[in-house]
């Protein structure tokens, strides 16, 4: 296997074994009435490891996991890990057909769900060698039972840090899903930058509400577990089991998406009071940028906590963060190149853009993928011959450094052969006090190619006709970027991730009558 350069090895089960051992009754985890000190959770991820083992499958081995926010995740992920096995996360709201692609992909040879998964998995279940259920046996075998039955010490068997500790899936928007293979050092190094940045390390508390079968929810899930804090799950949205968590635990740290700061607006400024949030001090966001209105909301409705805003992707992990001190100066902004990373802001001809020019964003840090799973072509296409990867989003970059995201490359609306970035209108529609959320997108016409449609969620009780929208935005933008279509919805469409699926809408949108 050869030798790992500078000594041992980054993987993600490091620091649950040493927090383990230096204290190990400290709260690892923590789910409804349930708690787990550091050193049960060592000894349930061995057990997990050792379960795997001797169900007979080997080092490299893929392992599907299909569960919500819960204990067990943080020590099926440990467990699988200290098997040598390849965790392959999966989203309980996928059909059975999706998770079925998934799993033959991947070349998954076990599955670990709960049984709310059962409808999905069923037949993904039904032709592997190996399945356990949690909370029935409607899968396979019992969970608890076969943790019961295997041997609670460490396999320590050596891990490679570049050597895959996942693979996860993309949301498929454009296709079927591809699977983005990350590595033991990408994820160790995400958990301990992310307690640097986020106050997520030792005596800190914190609260996972994004799911975790997505990269950036198990990043920030996983993250207080590796570096000695203390991490409750909230098993399900809703912006009041939020409040109430974030009280009766006294957590400190959080990450949301800009449709969990929606929600909790909505609950109206009163009821946010009337919880005890005073130990709160960092709430972190990622998925899109704050549009202005909500930020200013979040800024004043939790005072006492510095709110930061990342920008990052499955591919190439933690790319940018917008700090505190530069929250009000540089709304929009998603900040500075993260730490221990390198980018390039590129035009359309391949050179460098100049501030305020619009440009493809490129990135290189120890965070990247190591490529797509069985796809070489995909991964090519997104690589730069020095190891820069791109995931296609339009960016722009200020005479201070600072990034700002225009949008994805695929989402550009180009109308007469102008192209108009949504990001820009969005913000514009948003400014109206009737619009509560709003996502914008290109849909097909005769003359122009595509002309700009927007689809809006209301403010409770409000109203809002074509005509006072154009008639608001107009003065905001220039002409060919005022919307020509107006669409109020109850809801936009999101992934898991809390990103807007535009190709939905313009499917929707685009579609007479």
């Amino acid at each position: 296997m050869g030798t790992t350069p500078g000594g041992a090895p980054l993987t993600i089960v490091d620091g649950l074994r040493g927090f383990a051992a230096a204290q190990p009754h400290t709260a690892a985890v923590i789910d409804g009435d349930r708690t787990l000190g550091y050193r049960h959770l060592d000894e349930r991820a061995n057990r997990v490891a050792n379960t795997l083992l001797a169900a007979g499958l080997d080092r490299g081995e893929r392992v599907a996991v299909l569960l919500g926010n819960r204990l067990e995740y943080c020590e099926i992920a440990a467990g699988i890990a200290k098997a040598g096995m390849v965790m392959v996360p999966l989203n309980p709201r996928l059909t059975s057909a999706e998770v079925r692609y998934i799993v033959r992909h991947s070349g998954s040879r076990a599955l670990i769900a709960d049984d709310a998964g059962a409808p999905i998995a069923g037949e993904s279940a039904a032709g592997l060698p190996f399945v356990l259920s949690i909370d029935g046996t409607t899968l396979g075998g019992a969970y608890e039972d076969a943790l019961a039955g295997a041997e609670s010490s460490d396999p320590d068997l050596p891990l490679v840090e570049s050597d895959a500790f996942c693979i996860a899936y993309t949301s498929g928007t454009t296709g079927n899903p591809k699977g983005v293979v990350i590595s033991h050092r990408s994820r160790a190094l995400t958990f301990y930058m992310s307690a640097l940045e986020w106050n997520l390390g030792i005596g800190r508390r914190s609260l996972a509400v994004a799911p975790m079968y997505h990269g950036a929810g198990f990043a920030f899930g996983y993250a207080p577990v590796h570096t000695g804090g203390t991490v409750s799950m909230l098993r399900s949205w809703s912006p009041e089991k939020c409040l109430a968590l974030l009280e009766r635990d006294r957590i400190q740290s959080v990450f949301l998406v800009p449709t969990h700061a929606y929600m909790l607006r909505a609950l109206g400024d009163e009821a946010i009071a009337s919880y005890d949030l005073s130990a709160l001090d960092t709430i972190f966001f990622n998925a899109a940028a704050l549009p202005g209105p909500l930020k200013a909301w979040v800024l004043d409705a939790f005072p006492q906590a510095g709110v930061h805003e990342l920008y990052g992707s499955t591919e190439s992990g933690i790319i940018a963060n917008l700090r505190p001190a530069d929250a009000r100066r540089k709304t929009g902004s998603v900040g500075h190149p993260w730490f221990q990373t390198e980018v390039r802001v590129l035009g359309a001809d391949g050179t460098p853009a100049a501030p305020g020019e619009p440009g493809e964003l490129f990135s290189r840090s120890p965070y990247l993928m190591n490529g797509y799973l069985d796809n070489a072509a995909a991964t090519e296409e997104c690589t730069t011959g020095d190891g820069f990867v791109t995931c296609g989003d339009i960016v722009v970059r200020d005479e201070e450094g600072y990034l700002y995201i225009v949008d994805r490359k695929k989402d550009v609306i180009i109308s007469g052969g102008v192209n108009v970035y949504p990001r820009e209108v969005e913000e514009a529609v948003l400014s109206h006090p009737a619009v509560d959320d709003v996502a914008v997108v290109g849909i097909p016409h005769e003359k122009w190619g595509e002309q700009v449609a927007a689809a809006v969620v209301l403010a409770a009780g409000a109203d809002l006709t074509y005509e006072e929208l154009a008639a608001h935005v107009r003065p905001l933008l220039a002409g060919y970027k005022v919307p020509r279509e107006l669409a109020v919805v109850p809801e936009l469409p999101r992934n898991a991730g809390g990103k807007v699926l535009k190709r939905e809408l313009r499917d929707r949108l685009g579609k007479p009558g």
